[in-house]
């Protein structure tokens, strides 16, 4: 604000008086004052900006770091029981998990799997098909008769009974 546009405003014919212009110049320059921005205050805040900056590029890393973790965790978990392991953490100890993790791709997991399956047997379970299912037909040997359903053995109580 300048003091000549204050002093060209008239209230009615008269001019401002000048006690009221310079207290309203006075107020303006406090205004002006209070809204600077000190320097100290600016490098304050730029830091403060640059160390939230740091703390989320972290957070950020440290997030992909354990999203990693996570799904090469469950990619061996899921690996390890499709072979038919027994005990997981026995298995993972034998096997090389920093060169695994650092695999782009699974074979190198299904790989190691399989050495550790030579050398280690015992820690997986037998691949043999389960026997047949034998349905059960109601003969029995000897002279116990067991009909098959429910009619022919109503039939033969009845006919027992005549």
């Amino acid at each position: 604000m300048k003091r000549e546009f204050l002093q060209s405003l008239r209230v009615g014919e008269e001019p401002l008086p000048k006690e009221v212009v310079d207290a309203i110049m006075a107020e303006n320059g406090r205004d002006i004052e209070a809204a600077k921005v000190r320097p100290e205050e600016l490098e304050t805040l730029s830091q403060t900006v640059k160390d939230w900056e740091e703390k989320y590029q972290k957070a950020q890393e440290n997030h992909e770091k354990e999203l990693r973790n996570l799904r090469f965790s469950q990619t061996l978990t899921s690996a390890i029981t499709r072979a038919g392991g027994r005990n997981e953490k026995a298995i993972s100890a034998l096997l090389d998990i920093p060169t695994l993790e650092a695999a782009e791709d699974s074979s190198a997991l299904e790989k190691a799997l399989a050495d550790v399956k030579k050398e280690c047997p015992y820690l997986f379970r037998e691949e043999t098909t389960p026997p047949a299912y034998a349905r059960f037909t109601g003969a029995s040997a000897g002279d116990n008769h067991y009909p098959a359903t429910l009619a022919g053995a109503l039939r033969e109580k009845f006919e027992r009974n005549d």
